[in-house]
């Protein structure tokens, strides 16, 4: 049957007591995305996911999951499965079982849900440690265990919290490599919560940045990225400059930014504040205007033929078309 949207939100609010965790948040994910949910701690964006999950109790509003409202049904009549931050995983079954527990608790016979759990643990690049305990197995690879676990339910929608933050940064890519192909392979939608703007970047189709319980943008990551509506999502998500332009506060790419001098086109006189070395570019923090913050990402081989040092007089410039204005400076 085909369905227009993998989950639907509609003014959906989550309270504890007189607090307002998520406040009449409405969102569409088309069927078989990557969706992000992306914010600072306290955004709401756990709440929305165990909301979705069913681990949580809506407060007011409706989840609908394949164009079924779903909102007042326990989280195993959803069709979603949760992979959690911490893995879970059993300590005392090995890989295999743990992948298998949960058709065992529905009654498959111990044949078929080996068979199917050697399949999950294959897809993860894991069949080699099926009869290895957890506390044998990396982070990395528990974490693999533990998404073939979730996957093997046959979820409609496979919800994650955080799955990545426990991981060293070379480990983190190579499992979001992994994150991205499973998504692409199985053809489901994966729901994703981050406070990492790179991770989202990096695997989203749908990018949902929230502030406060509510949602302040949402869209394809490029888009986001090159037109932030607020100076919040411009800053959260990072390598913006937030000024104060004529007409209203304006986002300037760091990397569209150079150092330069007043009749090269819009710009604001400051100082260096700090020189932090990138590897393939420079970053030149600088304090401009009223105590205003701006950096300008200069490639390695510029910034060496015309060093400049934390003190130094300089000018920050862009280019109009660059400029992007925003709705407001909060």
């Amino acid at each position: 049957m085909n369905h227009r949207f993998d989950v639907e939100l509609v003014s959906v609010t989550k309270r504890y007591g007189e607090t307002t965790a998520v406040d009449g948040i409405s969102l569409r994910i088309p069927p078989a995305s990557y969706c992000c949910l992306l914010g600072p701690s306290g955004c709401g964006k756990t709440s929305t996911l165990r909301m979705i999950a069913g681990h949580e109790v809506v407060s007011e509003g409706d989840v609908l999951i394949h164009d079924q409202n779903v909102t007042d049904l326990p989280p195993l009549e959803r069709g979603t499965a949760m992979m959690f931050q911490s893995y879970a995983l059993f300590p005392h079954l090995s890989c295999l079982d743990n992948v298998a527990f949960s058709l065992k608790m529905r009654g498959t016979a111990k044949a078929e849900r080996h068979a199917r759990a050697r399949e999950y643990l294959a897809l993860v690049h894991m069949e080699g440690f099926a009869d290895r305990l957890p506390a044998q197995l990396s982070g990395g690879q528990q974490q693999r265990v533990a998404l073939a676990r979730s996957l093997i339910t046959r979820p409609r929608v496979l919800l994650l919290d955080e799955p990545l933050s426990a991981l060293d940064p070379f480990l983190r890519s190579r499992v979001r490599e992994e994150l991205k192909r499973l998504q692409r392979e199985l053809g489901i939608t994966f729901i994703h919560v981050t406070h990492s703007q790179d991770e989202a970047m990096a695997l989203a189709d749908l990018m949902v940045v929230m502030q406060d319980g509510h949602i302040r943008q949402a869209g394809p990551p490029r888009e986001v990225f090159e037109r932030p509506v607020s100076a919040f999502v411009a800053r959260f998500i990072g390598g913006h400059n937030v000024l104060a332009g004529p007409g209203g506060p304006i986002a300037v790419r760091a990397d569209r930014c150079r150092l330069g001098a007043a009749g090269d086109g819009p710009h604001l006189p400051g100082r260096v504040a700090a020189v932090e070395y990138q590897g393939s570019s420079v970053r030149v923090a600088l304090s401009v205007g009223e105590g205003q913050d701006a950096s300008v990402l200069v490639p390695d081989e510029q910034f060496y033929a015309e060093p400049v040092a934390p003190g130094d007089s300089a000018t920050l410039v862009w280019r109009e078309r660059d400029a992007h204005a925003l709705a407001e400076m909060g």
